[in-house]
């Protein structure tokens, strides 16, 4: 007589298993987006002639986590080492991390029953209309209240405990999703760092580039003070005129005040330095330094590497695989829920006898809920998630597009711009080589001093230029390693199991039954 019932429980458990199995999400993997075999603008038998960039050997093919190491300066090493530490932007998207992990949290514990207490003492006197209503509902109980005016007492302890059984997977899926979005936000906080650390490189770069422009323009003063005395003296002794003298005074103090205006701009990148940093401007300053404009060799992998270096791609891939859950969710929706409830506890109307055994009561018994009509509202809510994960794929594949382009423009304006410099620094040397003819035949006589003054503002301006291309180096070398990832990699990204577990790390939820435990769609790539 007992095997019936062992054969119906086992075909109870086998059911429950099947149906637990039925997972209506799409199968997820990686958009398709492959890469190119190589950069257009690194090809391998010209690298020797670039300057900032290299062909990388298997073995050497990533670039350090503290990247800016790379450009051998001590400030700029101080300075990066306080980003991660101090600036806001940095620490609001940890935060914007940790609420969303806390989601996670709460999504998870779905899937655990629910238990609710409601202990009541009421006091409560029925109308004398209802009088006989209470006589007869309170006879026998124990009632310290007078059955003639319906006052009574009523004490309760009651014990509810909910569980919805997730055969369709719409809480896994929804833990999935969130957990996937917690994982995009922790690749947008390696972005938010990043980009930080790269605009602090480059106001950095600025400030010293400032520096040196006002050297040259120092210089440039002291040269022109040289030249306005020789007009003087050659005015004083009849050999030039007076013209000349003018001439080369408004020349002297153009020169000083452009030289002074240099001072705005670089008041201006020390506060924003000092932003970056999270410092207030009045705290902070920066001296005057050497601009070490030497771009560093920067190791260029395969394209293919891209895709798992860089921090924005990663956090669209996620995306990507939580709107994947999101349609397992929107499906779950059409099939029916089963909610198994109980309840336990005691009612009195007796303090005395609140917990007694004659007190106490109990209830149990499944729940089966199904929407028979909604007018669309499920084919709509489906067909939203399809459009928002259509959607998620094509900003993933639009951003390594992006991506892919960027690195190429920095690999195409280091080369040319290695190439522009070495031209230029011949138009400096040409230049010079000029302004030390005009000043030799202007003092000869021959020439006008209005030759002397062209070529010393063809002398400034190459050497400006010259600043202006170096500048544009290291930003290029900052923007290639920003575009390479910045020594980030997808092994940096915290795994589900990871951002599943409680945010302050102290307490655990209980293990999840083996026949409960939270399982993506499919494994993500990037886990």
């Amino acid at each position: 007589m007992k095997l019936p019932c062992f054969r119906q429980a086992a075909f109870l458990i086998a059911a429950l298993a099947t149906l637990s199995a039925c997972n209506p999400a799409p199968h997820y993997s990686a958009p398709a987006m492959p890469p190119p075999a190589s950069y257009k603008e690194a090809p391998p038998d010209q690298y020797k002639e670039a300057s900032g960039w290299k062909i990388a050997d298997p073995s050497d093919d990533k670039i350090r986590t503290k990247w800016w190491e790379m450009f051998n300066d001590p400030k700029l090493n101080q300075l990066e080492e306080q980003v991660k530490i101090s600036n806001q932007s940095i620490a609001a998207a940890e935060a914007n991390f940790r609420a969303a992990r806390a989601v996670v949290v709460q999504a998870r514990s779905a899937l655990y029953p629910t238990v609710t207490a409601n202990p009541s003492i009421t006091n409560a006197r029925i109308s004398s209309a209802r009088g006989a209503l209470v006589s007869s509902g309170t006879a026998g109980t124990g009632n310290t209240g007078s059955l003639g005016s319906g006052v009574y007492n009523s004490f309760e302890f009651p014990i509810d405990v909910d569980y919805t059984l997730d055969f369709w997977h719409k809480l896994r899926n929804t833990e999935a999703a969130n957990a996937y979005t917690a994982q995009a936000d922790a690749a947008d906080v390696a972005t938010a760092l990043l980009s930080t650390q790269a605009e602090l490189a480059q106001d950095y770069f600025q400030v010293r580039e400032l520096d040196k422009q006002r050297a040259v323009m120092l210089d440039t003063v002291k040269n022109y003070q040289q030249t306005f005395e020789l007009t003087r003296t050659l005015f004083e002794t009849g050999i030039d005129s007076d013209e000349d003298m003018a001439l080369a005074k408004t020349q002297l103090d153009t020169a000083t005040a452009q030289a002074t205006d240099l001072g705005v701009a670089r008041a201006q990148y020390e506060h924003a330095i000092a932003t970056l940093i999270g410092k207030p401007a009045a705290e902070f300053s920066l001296p005057i330094g050497p601009f070490m404009a030497n771009p560093p060799e920067v190791p260029v992998a395969v394209p293919s590497k891209l895709l798992e270096r860089r921090p924005d791609i990663a956090a669209l891939e996620r995306q990507v695989a939580a709107a994947n859950a999101q349609i397992g969710v929107a499906k779950a929706v059409y099939y029916p829920n089963l909610t198994l409830s109980a309840a336990i506890g005691f009612e009195s109307t007796s303090i005395a006898s609140w917990f007694s055994l004659p007190s106490r009561f109990w209830s149990v018994g499944p729940a089966l809920a199904e929407t028979l009509f909604d007018a669309g509202a499920r084919r709509g809510a489906t067909e939203q998630a399809q459009a928002s994960y259509d959607a998620a794929v094509a900003n993933y594949r639009q951003t390594v597009l992006s991506d892919f382009q960027a690195v190429e423009d920095n690999l195409a304006a280091l080369r040319i711009l290695a190439q522009e410099l070495g031209q230029q620094r011949e138009a400096v040397e040409s230049s010079q080589y000029y302004l030390n003819l005009a000043l030799t035949r202007f003092k000869a006589g021959i020439d006008s001093y209005l030759n002397v003054v062209t070529a010393q503002t063809t002398v400034l301006t190459n050497q400006l230029t010259e600043l202006g291309i170096q500048l544009r180096q290291m930003a290029a070398s900052v923007n290639l390693i920003m575009g390479l990832g910045g020594g980030w990699d997808v092994s940096q990204l915290p795994q589900v199991r990871e951002v599943s577990r409680s945010p302050k790390g102290a307490e655990q939820p209980a293990p999840v039954p083996a026949a409960e435990k939270v399982t993506p769609p499919n494994p993500p790539p990037l886990q």
